[in-house]
């Protein structure tokens, strides 16, 4: 079902809003020509027709296309509130001089994600973290609102795409995050979680936190999958920089690749699974694979939720 489209055309696309606009038509059209046929944004707003209830409100429409009976929903059902996080800290800018790197899929990804809940007519907002948290939005509905979104996130692209390095304080700012959405929402997440690894048990922490405040929270794990996970590099002597405090390494990638994959994958199975643990989505979105995966994990987490 995979969305084709040219990841450096979308690069160099002027405006956000047209940009999210492309990617959710695209993503749309694909369904309908996949596996999930007939499971569209408009099912979001019907429901399974209950035998022996009103066919007052059955969507006869909807019946002709699908031969099965679906129920509009009320609005109070269909309301949901959304909040879009993303790490913007100096890692994130990773692979360097890319089309397109872990930053830039983010906020495509978020803007995409926010025209897909505009169409459903659901709340969204936007929370936007470094070594602190930059920005907490509240979550809204209104045109007016959107677009003040769409100029931050296109703002914060262009701020950042040439920071300096700049740490990450994920644990903090998920502290902040569950303390200032103060209804029921859905977080979801996007970062590279390339945070100090003994840090790990406070970030769960955090996760806790938002869990305990009765947030549905699903976090992306933005990833170079072929660089930063398989480690796929020339066997040729490398100059590695750490993103985040400048220190330098040089060695040649098959001197510690071996002993490399297995540790990160290993850390990143058992963040997995401490997730999983506290019903927390977990899902690898990676950065060369465009952003249909994305829009289905929400669309499908919005079902359940419903």
């Amino acid at each position: 079902m995979a969305n084709k489209i040219d990841i450096e055309k979308i690069a160099r696309f002027g405006n956000l809003e047209l940009l999210a606009k492309q990617v959710v038509e695209g993503f749309i059209t694909g369904l309908h020509k996949s596996p999930f046929h007939g499971f569209s944004v408009e099912f979001a707003e019907h429901r399974a027709y209950n035998k022996g209830e009103s066919t007052r409100h059955i969507d006869w429409k909807l019946y002709g296309r699908t031969d099965k009976l679906f129920t509009k929903k009320y609005e109070e059902e269909t309301n949901l509130r959304c909040q879009i996080v993303i790490d913007c800290s100096s890692s994130m800018l990773f692979p360097v001089d890319a089309a397109i790197n872990k930053l830039s899929f983010s906020i495509y990804a978020a803007a995409s994600l926010i025209e897909l809940l505009k169409r459903q007519r659901d709340a969204v907002g936007i929370s936007l973290f470094a070594d602190s948290l930059l920005l907490h939005t509240e979550t809204k509905t209104s045109t007016r609102h959107h677009r003040m979104l769409y100029a931050e996130l296109e703002n914060h692209l262009k701020e950042y795409q040439n920071s300096d390095k700049v740490r990450t304080a994920a644990v903090d700012a998920l502290h902040d995050i569950a303390e200032l959405s103060h209804k029921r929402s859905l977080i979801i997440i996007f970062s590279d979680l390339l945070d100090d690894p003994e840090k790990k048990d406070d970030f769960l922490n955090a996760i806790q936190h938002l869990k305990h405040n009765k947030h549905e929270v699903v976090i992306f794990h933005v990833i170079d999958k072929n660089i930063e996970v398989e480690f796929e590099l020339e066997n040729r002597p490398y100059k590695f920089v750490d993103m985040e405090t400048g220190e330098e390494l040089k060695l040649t990638p098959s001197q510690i690749k071996e002993e490399y994959t297995s540790s990160l994958q290993n850390y990143f199975r058992e963040l997995k699974n401490s997730c999983l643990n506290y019903r927390v989505d977990f899902e690898t979105a990676d950065i060369r694979k465009g952003y249909d995966d994305v829009l289905l994990t929400y669309l499908l987490k919005r079902q359940k939720l419903h």
